[in-house]
């Protein structure tokens, strides 16, 4: 009985915590571990047993696993140099200096301030995800902290078997070479094994139920088999999890990806927030542990402050001192940009579960527990409340919606045409022809209706588009569409089946809908952003903005009595025609009879260029 309350009281306390987070700006993580102090001194609550077995093994490989697989394998290779210097060279930089303090202030062996040091040095991933987030960080920042949070795991568990294997007896070089061999080589190679067999099972395994189970087993099998032969199950869970995450669009159906992605997002937000929750209900327990000890609470409060900002400062120091060596394509992070990097260094689960794979006989074990949760509790508390702000007060700011707009549109329009000549060269016959001719047009609509997210009406007033009027009319049809598919359902006139599966279709369709209307108003709230380098030669040759016709309107529409949705204009002669959504289509109209590679929006707030030859675009300057 007291598991039941147990497991009913941390998932509902998840979710009055989530609740309110969403309505005051403070992290979730934060406030669980909060509320998990202050539930330690309640004598009625249960306390879980919180092993270090249940958080390596039952905590740790799930979390790890849907980090990574929704991690790029692309961006990961990429920064693949910031993510080794931060992930190995950071945690024993840090691992040190916390090694040195600690021994400066208590009676500890080196050895035992070294573990304390490799426990407390990686950041954790979870927070890292939950907190770049929040605070709208630019993907390259998020994909370094995500993708140092995957490995520096590994780093800091080599380092701590290494420290607590000292505390016993002697240590050779040879032992760590072994043990850091086994880690960097056995480890991965675990993974790749593991996520080869996966990937080979998806093909086996093909109905969405059985190959959502399988990716369920994925991480602990590759945990498993990699710990079994004593190296790094860290190592394995990422490589296993990179590699699935990277071949799931090709290896899995459409049904499958999508019930893998709604049951680890639920999995994944309920260990996450109850792993914090549990730590904070060892709060009491700790502090009451440490106080047994012959060591005064100053001198414990200072040791504990003291490592806590080793860590802080430490990280400070390191980022800033490699910073040139951080790069993408030789382009070195900001000072601004490695500032943020610096300061995103909350720790959490892993530190917790390092810490209680401290011997028993350790010196003053407890007293190195509550330093371990302090430093979880403060790093969480002063980056996870100030991070956001620091970003915004240096200027560095998450992906810009309307450049995503434009990069989907790009996209979209490649893969349409794509299509459409992979249909023509699978059609049969002139009825085939004809129904590709068909598909043609439904897809050069949503060609169209990505182009219109980036617009405004001409007199600088938010109006509905045609892609809002469709996204509202067909929103009604579905509402009408459901609502007889239950009265038929309530009166028993079909199977419960086949009205399951023809809802499932409806509510896949809106909650497409919906995700299109939610970007769509992330695109018109966001203002235009400074011009980057052109990505073409006709781009870059091309003005920001030239004499345009002094009509300023589409005299093709003019003179064919049609309404144009958006202006463009093109950038050789100034020539002013509709857009692509208009019925005329005269701007590409006006590329194709004359050649102009470059025409730009005239849309007011909008800036944007596209080069018909290439199909890219850019953001134009403002010119207002």
């Amino acid at each position: 009985m007291e598991i039941l309350l147990l497991v009913v009281g941390c998932v509902s306390t998840v979710l009055a915590a989530s609740w309110v987070c969403q309505r005051v700006p403070v992290p979730a993580p934060l406030l669980l571990l909060v509320i998990g102090a202050v539930g330690s001194y309640e004598p009625w609550f249960p306390l879980p047993e919180l092993t270090a077995e249940m958080a390596l093994f039952g905590f740790l490989p799930p979390l790890l696993y849907a980090a990574a697989v929704n991690t790029s394998l692309v961006d990961f290779r990429t920064n693949l140099a910031a993510i080794g210097y931060l992930s190995i060279g950071f945690v024993l930089f840090c691992a040190l200096g916390v090694a040195l303090v600690i021994t400066g202030m208590l009676p500890v062996p080196f050895a035992a301030a070294f573990a304390v040091g490799a426990i407390v040095a990686p950041p954790d991933a979870v927070a890292a995800v939950a907190v770049a987030r929040q605070a709208g960080l630019p993907r390259r920042v998020a994909t370094i902290l995500e993708g140092e949070s995957l490995l520096n795991d590994a780093t800091a568990l080599v380092s701590l078997r290494t420290a607590v294997a000292a505390l016993g007896a002697s240590v050779t070089l040879t032992e760590v070479g072994t043990d850091l061999a086994l880690a960097v080589f056995v480890g991965p190679l675990a993974g790749f094994v593991v996520a080869k067999i996966s990937i080979w099972l998806f093909g086996v395994f093909t109905d969405a139920i059985t190959s959502t189970t399988l990716t369920f087993l994925i991480p602990f099998a590759a945990y498993a088999l990699a710990e079994s032969f004593h190296a790094s199950g860290v190592l394995a869970v990422v490589v296993a999890g990179l590699m699935v995450g990277h071949v799931t669009p090709v290896v899995r159906s459409a049904p499958a990806r999508l019930s893998t992605w709604m049951n680890w997002s639920t999995i994944q937000y309920v260990l996450e927030h109850t792993v914090f929750l549990l730590i904070g209900l060892h709060t009491h327990q700790i502090l009451d542990a440490a106080a047994q000890y012959p060591v005064s609470n100053l001198t414990i409060a200072g040791a504990s402050l003291a490592v806590l900002a080793a860590v802080i400062g430490s990280r400070i120091v390191y980022v800033m001192a490699v910073r040139p060596f951080l790069d993408r394509k030789h382009r070195a992070l900001s000072w601004q940009e490695a500032l943020i990097v610096s300061w995103a260094g909350m720790r959490g689960v892993v530190t917790l579960a390092a810490a209680l794979t401290l011997p028993v006989e350790t010196p003053l074990r407890p007293v190195l527990l509550l330093i371990a949760l302090v430093t979880v509790a403060g790093t969480l508390l002063i980056h996870g409340l100030t991070l956001p702000l620091l970003a915004r007060s240096l200027g560095v700011h998450g992906p810009d919606p309307r450049e995503d707009a434009l990069q989907e549109a790009m996209v979209t329009q490649r893969s349409v045409i794509a299509g459409v000549a992979a249909m023509k060269a699978a059609a049969a016959g002139p009825e085939d022809l004809e129904l590709v001719a068909g598909l043609k047009q439904s897809a050069k609509r949503r060609v169209d209706l990505q182009w219109e997210r980036l617009g405004m009406a001409r007199d600088g007033q938010k109006t509905e588009s045609r892609a809002m009027a469709y996204r509202r009319l067909r929103l009604v049809g579905l509402n009408a569409e459901r609502a007889k598919l239950l009265e038929i359902r309530d009166r028993g006139f079909a199977d419960h089946e086949v009205l399951s599966s023809l809802l499932s279709e409806l509510d896949v369709e809106e909650a497409t809908l919906l995700s299109r209307e939610h970007r769509e108003r992330e695109v018109r709230a966001a203002g235009p952003r400074p011009a980057g380098e052109a990505p073409c030669v006709h781009l870059d040759a091309a003005p920001a903005e030239v004499d345009f016709e002094a009509h300023g309107d589409c005299l093709d529409c003019v003179a064919a009595d049609q309404d144009p949705v958006e202006l463009r204009m093109c950038l050789s002669c100034g020539h002013i025609a509709c857009c692509d959504s208009s019925p005329g289509k005269h701007a590409t109209l006006h590329f194709r009879q004359t050649g102009h590679p470059v025409m730009r929006s005239i849309e007011p707030g909008e800036h944007w260029r596209w080069c018909y030859i290439d199909q890219l675009h850019d953001e134009g300057p403002d010119d207002q």
